[in-house]
């Protein structure tokens, strides 16, 4: 006999610990709880290596619906493009070879830009690093390196951008290079076609139109003092040799 079902997804909704803040644990939820008591039910695990992503690492809803539609384990960029840093894949990746050459045969200014952060849906600083590590190595002039750092506070704490960009700067003591601009991912990376928004990241990277700061640490600093975190961080100049100039070459190092 051919019985029919369906697949259905409720975002936001889980089996949590019981604690205090474990809302559907403390909601009247008569419908699921019956549902759970008349039929068969099992868990899913939605983080770390069983949805592809590093141990520990936190799902999200993304990674979730790809796991489930695909029916198996599906590899997340962050976990291939860490596989390949271990594996010494990335010191060969053609793309970036061919940018690298560029840079070092007409002498131009290599930028990073992307989000700052470990909170792995967006971006990994480790990525950053490694991309530093083979700029070094291919023989660029890391004086002529510049990071645009967007500050996250969304998919991590809220203030932690702080810590992120200290771990930064100690790698580029190692590497070189240094910090250009600092941002929120507010403004440069919106995704609801606010150009009012995205304006002003264009305009720091390309025009150097933000506020003047020594350092990067300065400016975030002065923001937290503000109430403002790592998200909603203005537009911050911390040199002008670092805007982006026609011929230049630029590296965004997030994956999504």
């Amino acid at each position: 006999m051919n019985r029919k079902f369906g697949l259905i997804i409720l975002d936001g909704w889980g089996i949590g610990d019981g604690s205090s803040s474990d809302a559907i644990s403390h909601a009247k939820t008569p419908f699921m709880d019956g549902l759970m008591q008349r039929f068969p039910t099992t868990t899913l695990t939605t983080f770390g290596e069983d949805v592809g992503l590093p141990e520990g690492q936190m799902g999200n809803s993304e990674v979730g619906h790809l796991n489930i539609g695909a029916g198996r384990i599906v590899y997340q960029e962050l976990t291939r493009i860490n596989k390949d840093i271990r594996e010494g894949n990335f010191d060969e990746n053609p793309v970036l070879l061919n940018a690298l050459k560029k840079v070092t045969e007409s002498g131009v200014k290599l930028h990073f830009m992307g989000l700052v952060s470990n909170g792995g849906v967006h971006s990994s600083q480790e990525h950053l690093y490694a991309l530093c590590e083979l700029a070094k190595k291919r023989g660029v002039n890391m004086d002529k390196v510049y990071v645009h750092a967007f500050t996250d506070g969304r998919d991590c704490d809220p203030k932690s951008g702080l810590g992120f960009i200290q771990d930064l700067e100690k790698k580029l003591l190692v590497t070189g290079g240094k910090i250009a601009t600092v941002i929120g991912r507010y403004y440069a990376m919106d995704r609801d076609n606010r150009w009012e928004r995205v304006t002003k990241a264009y305009h720091l990277l390309v025009n150097g139109k933000g506020t003047p700061y020594s350092n990067a640490e300065i400016a975030i600093q002065a923001h937290y003092e503000r109430g403002i975190t790592d998200e909603f961080i203005e537009p911050c100049l911390l040199t002008n040799k670092g805007v982006i100039s026609e011929g230049d070459v630029v590296i965004c190092f997030n994956f999504r």
